[in-house]
């Protein structure tokens, strides 16, 4: 994690920043999987409480970022975008993990496992099972977050909820998934 590129969304009168950054992460995504790396990890050192800003920065060694760069994974975004060289990480860098954030299960999907239990359980109806079962509602997120597609339940949409972590003075090593994010490794902050 000593090397970075920085990823500008230039401004566009037609799509707004979150669209822009939306098709780029997509990309990002398609890329990392197909380098198959667990080692480059992303920031977005322009986000608020509620965007995450029209940088992205991409972390990780000389030679992965450079391996990342030769795929022609932006392909049409290259217009829209203004890509930094890789560079050094400052030495006054602190750090910071940057992860996912998820909601552990929809309320109806809770309800709807337990009124099932219940009823292969007690061998009452459906009905008598729903009257039984009370669920608190979800808390509702408030990070910003990315629209993405699954490609892997069907082109599903979803919201990809990302969380900067607190500035620690010491980086927290692991591997990054096919996002850019860890639930445990730090990037660098500056």
């Amino acid at each position: 994690m000593n090397h970075y590129i920085d990823i500008h969304l230039r401004p566009d009168p037609e799509f707004p920043a979150t669209v822009l950054l939306n098709a780029l992460y997509a990309k990002l995504h398609k890329a990392l999987v197909a380098l198959a790396t667990q080692s480059v990890g992303v920031s977005f050192p322009a986000h608020t409480k509620k965007h995450l800003g029209n940088v992205l920065r991409l972390h990780g060694s000389a030679a992965d970022l450079t391996a990342l760069q030769a795929q022609p994974w932006l392909g049409a975004m290259r217009e829209l975008v203004q890509t930094s060289p890789i560079a050094t990480v400052p030495a006054t860098a602190q750090h910071r993990g940057v992860r996912r954030v998820q909601v552990q299960s929809s309320p109806e999907r809770v309800k709807r496992r337990l009124v099932k239990r219940l009823m292969q359980r007690e061998g009452i109806s459906e009905a008598q099972a729903q009257a039984c079962i009370h669920v608190p509602l979800a808390p509702k997120l408030s990070d910003p977050f990315i629209n993405l597609q699954s490609n892997s339940t069907g082109g599903q949409r979803f919201r990809l909820f990302v969380r900067h972590g607190p500035i620690q003075t010491k980086p927290v090593s692991g591997e990054f998934g096919a996002y850019g994010l860890s639930s445990q490794a730090t990037v660098p902050w500056f």
